[in-house]
């Protein structure tokens, strides 16, 4: 542990901070925090000016000339904008940071004493433990669920299983694994640490523990590759360390025929039982049929499997809201709005990301959703049937239509259903986790 005093300008509010996930910069998280939790920045910046001082030294990663700050963001940006408070995310704020500054007591500090850490795994190891729970007296809680799913995804610590172990016993099992190799622990879990990203292997944990998706001799391939390139560190800590990086891995396999694909399902579920298989209990008992429970959000509170990247940090916000926020019986105008902007901001970004050249983000949205939609399926990502689905909602008189969302926007006549939002969200939902996930 070492403690070095480091020039303010050279500290850098994380932009992949596991309170919010992913964003675009240093500016974005910063409006972040004041967006989400305005009234304790304000305390906290006043609690600093107070003690004229920083009690607890930020965590820190040095990065080439700069530090990035993995603990103590909030103070780090208070004291950022308490020396330039033209760095506020609006006028209201750079003033309020101007005249806290004023009452400063003293010399206003220049540098400040962190904590720096030049091992990331070292670092996740200590945020771990002050965040994610008491995890039996080690740790404490400051987190939320979603800031600790945030943490979970980003870097493969605290799930409900050691995956790099499951994996390298079935590439044993399978002799695709020398017996003097190890996969390194760390970096296989932090590939892999978010369902999206196990899907592509072929292999999910969805319910605690790993099963295959994918052909598993196909899937196998792919991981024992995975495994390949990290032993032989062909892939370090650098090429896993954030969702692009992951994203950038990962299609480099795919470019190579590495990667399972929709041609590798499997036929049957390893989880359902055929009729054969059903055991005696379950035909002797009474099933009693499962209340489902009302959905009351338009996105339904289960994973999508999107991987959260910070070039599309206003599609995420977006998402929350209509996901954790917005209630359909309480909100169905901004849902409306919303859900569509939501939509073609997917669209856009696959656009923008393939380059398609039939289509440009000025044209009408039902012209992109078509071009896209026909685009993916060429790849092999939509099946036919899904695309006619889509093809479908270029008509006026059709229930599920872009013609109804724009509607519901425009128009002073039509008022947004609960019911048919949801069945408009279905069924544009794969559409949308594909373009996001470009």
């Amino acid at each position: 542990m070492i403690y070095q005093v480091v020039n303010l300008e050279n500290l850098v509010v994380n932009r992949a901070n596991d309170r919010h996930g992913e964003l675009e910069n240093e500016t974005a998280a910063i409006a972040w925090l004041f967006s989400n939790h305005s009234a304790h920045m304000r305390k906290l910046a006043r609690d600093i000016v107070k003690a004229s001082r920083l009690y607890e030294p930020p965590l820190v990663y040095p990065e080439g000339s700069k530090f990035i700050v993995y603990d103590g963001n909030r103070r780090t940006t208070c004291l950022k904008l308490l020396a330039n408070p033209k760095r506020a995310p609006n006028i209201e704020l750079q003033q309020f940071f101007a005249e806290l500054r004023g009452s400063w007591i003293g010399d206003f500090p220049l540098s400040v004493t962190c904590q720096v850490e030049t091992d990331r795994d070292e670092i996740d190891e200590i945020l771990f433990r002050r965040h994610t729970g008491i995890q039996g007296g080690i740790g404490q809680s400051r987190w939320t669920g979603r800031m600790k799913t945030n943490f979970i995804n980003r870097t493969g610590k605290g799930g409900k299983i050691n995956l790099a172990d499951a994996v390298e016993e079935r590439l044993k099992e399978a002799h695709m694994l020398p017996e003097n190799v190890k996969i390194p622990r760390s970096n296989f879990n932090r590939l892999l640490s978010a369902e999206s990203f196990r899907n592509r292997v072929g292999i999910t944990t969805i319910k605690g523990h790993l099963e295959f998706i994918r052909q598993e001799d196909v899937a196998l391939k792919a991981l024992a590759r995975v495994a390949k390139d990290m032993a032989e560190k062909h892939t370090t800590l650098d090429d896993v360390w954030d969702a692009e990086r992951k994203s950038l891995y990962l299609d480099s396999l795919e470019t190579q025929g590495l990667l399972p694909t929709a041609a590798h399902a499997l036929s049957v579920s390893p989880n359902k039982k055929t009729a054969n298989q059903t055991s005696e209990a379950s035909i002797k008992l009474p099933v009693r049929a499962k209340r489902i429970p009302k959905r009351t959000t338009l996105i339904a509170h289960e994973e999508y499997g999107v991987v959260w990247s910070g070039r599309i940090q206003r599609q995420k916000a977006i998402w929350n809201e209509l996901q954790f926020k917005l209630e359909l019986d309480l909100h169905p105008n901004a849902i409306a709005v919303l859900c569509r902007v939501l939509l073609e901001l997917s669209v856009d970004n696959y656009i923008s990301r393939t380059k398609l050249a039939s289509i440009s983000e000025a044209d009408a949205l039902v012209r992109k959703l078509i071009a896209v939609a026909e685009n993916l399926q060429a790849c092999g990502k939509l099946n036919k049937r899904y695309l006619e689905i889509v093809r479908k909602a270029r008509n006026m008189d059709a229930i599920i239509s872009v013609d109804t969302l724009n509607k519901y926007v425009h128009s002073s006549n039509l008022a947004p259903n609960a019911d048919h939002l949801t069945a408009l969200w279905d069924t544009f939902a794969e559409l949308v986790v594909l373009c996001l996930n470009e």
